[in-house]
């Protein structure tokens, strides 16, 4: 890296990267990538991040910002705070120039938990008022919400009735629990 591109890195800095313990700057995970021969999202794993998702696009966060249609310091406070403050326009242009499917848009502008509250509440009372709600976060067309809620709501009630036996054993919080866990997955499986 210092010979091809004048970066010194510490071998501490570099096994500080391999345990997790920090992460490298941007221009040093491309040199690193260059040097390996690679591509810097091979080196990312998954990103979570917005930063790291703009990282494996190999974007400039000035072309993102351009895109989204905001301030590149005001992008940049967003990537360096990890919190995504945009409206809805500024979140599909997001999810367009970083390639993010609806399942990524939420977890990376962190709605993530503000969903699985209306999913839960919508497989364990009624779906069709969450329908909405949950269309407010969640970029796919009304029909594929109405449909993925219905079913969340048939396979939990499903579920809870089984427990309603004589002879069952498991409490309705044993059966419910681990399927409310979840439902964030289970929705995307039924949505998708």
């Amino acid at each position: 890296m210092w010979a091809s591109y004048g970066l010194r890195v510490l071998p501490e800095t570099v096994l500080a990267w391999e345990r997790g313990q920090a992460v490298p700057s941007e221009q040093e995970l491309a040199a690193l990538a260059a040097a390996l021969w690679c591509a810097p999202a091979d080196l990312l794993g998954a990103p979570t991040t917005l930063r790291e998702y703009r990282w494996a696009r190999e974007l400039a966060l000035e072309d993102v910002a351009f895109a989204v249609g905001l301030r590149a310091a005001r992008y940049a406070r967003m990537e360096d705070e990890d919190h995504w403050t945009g409206d809805a326009r500024q979140t599909a242009a997001l999810a367009e120039v970083l390639g993010l499917t609806p399942a990524q848009v939420v977890a990376v502008t962190g709605r993530e938990q503000k969903l699985a509250e209306y999913l839960r509440s919508a497989a364990s009372v009624r779906w069709q008022p969450y329908v909405r709600p949950v269309s407010g976060i969640v970029a796919l067309p009304r029909e594929r919400i109405e449909r993925a809620l219905g079913q969340l709501h048939e396979e939990y009630h499903s579920l809870m009735t089984s427990t309603l036996s004589w002879s069952g054993t498991a409490s309705p919080e044993d059966k419910g629990g681990p399927f409310l866990a979840r439902i964030l997955d289970r929705f995307w499986e039924l949505a998708q």
